[in-house]
């Protein structure tokens, strides 16, 4: 870097934690990006094997490259060492076990200083490493919704569409966050242990803050599939997700009360999807144990007259209302729909009156137009026409 900078233009905050595996494909990534003026933040978190090592030697051979090393603690404090560490006008994170595309950092700084972004986020790469390397694209914006400089809070009238937004998936490290906008607003990771889902709090917080980002179609981050220690393939951690969701609530009362009417019920929208989620992934006697406990959780949410119809979809709306009031049934016809079999609850409604759905019919096509452009909404109403043709 030239030393005649005083603030490099990207942090990149790396977590590492027993990784030596898959580290140097990572470091060599971040230090081989054409945008030279970073500064590199990688935190060791307490690792066993020769992952601190692997770090003190990069530290050596390049003066970006900070190495923090410190007692075992979870994800959570680690990023937040590395966030508190960063001196740059943005901050980026590339997972211990991903890598990015040389690009990456000087495409999304050059476009988050153009446009004076708080944010800016591009797609991503599923990767695997074997049996043969693969990578498969995930692009997160449509044609339309790309390259809008936009508010997530206020850019969206109907509440579906401010919800599928902010369930846009969390990824973040597919994107940069402007350094003063995260102190500002004090944006930090839920320091529960382990690595624990805490991306979800992080965006929910970015999200609900922000007033500038961007969208960019585009794809540089390699997102690694088979690293069997990964957190996303642990079946334990059953409440861990409910963690994340008190602690946006907690963000939401004392930190953003007057952002709160703005954006609770997409909070609640999304967290039942994020309960569903881990409920289908659960084994039997978990799930139920899990269903008990989302059940008392919506009756809470409900009583706090947030949790209302109007960001869910029918069947979504229908099924928080079986789940409050009979969870053991609801999760028997879930069981009995993926064995193929019948099961009838007691006044649960199969399917909603044909005026009901006519209407959300017609305010998911206007979402579709709005978010994704004539020719997308069209091809999605001949497919679903001609499902519905050929299923008879």
């Amino acid at each position: 870097m030239d030393k005649t900078t005083t603030m490099p233009k990207v942090s990149v905050v790396i977590p590492v934690y027993n990784v030596e595996k898959y580290l140097r494909q990572c470091m060599d990534s971040v230090v081989n990006q054409t945008l030279r003026e970073l500064e590199i933040i990688a935190v060791d978190d307490g690792s066993t094997d020769s992952s601190g090592a692997i770090l003190d030697e990069y530290a050596a051979a390049d003066p970006r490259v900070k190495v923090i090393h410190k007692a075992n603690g979870g994800y959570g404090i680690g990023m937040n060492t590395g966030f508190d560490a960063a001196t740059g006008e943005y901050i980026g994170i590339v997972e211990s076990d991903d890598y990015a595309d040389p690009e990456m950092f000087e495409t999304l700084y050059y476009r988050a200083k153009f446009y004076d972004l708080d944010v800016v986020k591009s797609g991503f790469y599923y990767y695997w490493s074997q049996p043969e390397e693969r990578n498969e694209k995930v692009v997160i914006a449509s044609p339309v919704m790309a390259n809008r400089t936009l508010c997530p809070r206020t850019e969206f009238q109907a509440p579906m569409e401010k919800v599928e937004f902010f369930n846009i998936k969390p990824t973040i490290w597919s994107a940069i966050y402007r350094r003063d906008f995260i102190r500002q607003n004090h944006i930090r990771f839920n320091e529960t242990p382990g690595a624990s889902y805490q991306d979800a709090g992080f965006n929910f917080k970015v999200w609900t803050c922000a007033e500038k980002i961007q969208l960019l179609q585009e794809c540089f981050l390699h997102y690694r599939q088979d690293n069997e220690a990964s957190s996303i393939h642990s079946p334990g951690k059953v409440y861990c997700i409910a963690d994340e969701y008190r602690e946006m609530d907690r963000f939401l009362r004392e930190e953003k009360p007057y952002l709160r009417n703005q954006v609770e019920g997409v909070r609640l929208a999304i967290k039942y999807d994020s309960y569903m989620w881990n409920y289908e992934r659960l084994t039997e006697s978990l799930a139920v144990e899990f269903l008990d406990f989302a059940s008392e959780d919506f009756q809470k949410d409900m009583a706090s007259g947030y949790l209302e119809k109007k960001y869910f979809p029918w069947y979504k709306w229908r099924n928080i209302q079986v789940i409050m009031e009979q969870p053991g049934e609801f999760h028997q016809w879930r069981k009995a729909q993926k064995e193929g079999r019948e099961y009838k609850i007691k006044n649960f409604r199969e399917d909603a009156p044909f005026s009901e759905r006519l209407e959300e019919k017609l305010s998911q096509t206007r979402r579709y137009l709005r978010q994704y452009g004539l020719l997308y909404t069209m091809k999605k109403v001949f497919k679903a026409v001609a499902w519905r043709v050929f299923r008879r």
